[in-house]
């Protein structure tokens, strides 16, 4: 699957998902310092799921009414050791085929998706 990881993304998450064979960009390598506007749209047009820790994108897609087709994953998740946390991320993000045209947010023990309008 094709993934942007943003800019609070860990290393360790980006190279988990790499290694479990997931195509992921990730924002602070390719463009530090952008704003939650232009990492969204950035997703979009290279048609990538958005990985991001931050809550401001719920803001912006389910109340603002930003375009997200592309679908976004907000994780939810308390700190863990960089391994357990990496494990949980991989195997969340391998329960669905359709991340895409959706909101989500992986908690510890549940994920909430609900589809977008767009």
């Amino acid at each position: 699957m094709r993934y942007l990881a943003d800019e609070n993304f860990p290393r360790t998450l980006v190279d988990a998902l790499r290694l479990a064979g997931h195509d992921v960009a990730w924002v602070r390598d390719e463009a530090p310092g952008a704003t939650d506007d232009a990492v969204l749209a950035r997703a979009r047009v290279d048609g990538r799921v958005l990985l991001t820790f931050d809550k401001d994108f719920g803001e912006l897609v389910m109340n603002r009414g930003l375009d997200a087709s592309c679908g976004v994953v907000l994780m939810r998740l308390p700190l863990a050791r960089p391994k357990v946390l990496a494990a949980k991320v991989v195997a969340s993000l391998a329960t669905r085929p359709d991340w895409s045209g959706h909101f989500s947010v992986v908690e510890t023990d549940r994920i909430r998706v609900r589809r977008l309008g767009r």
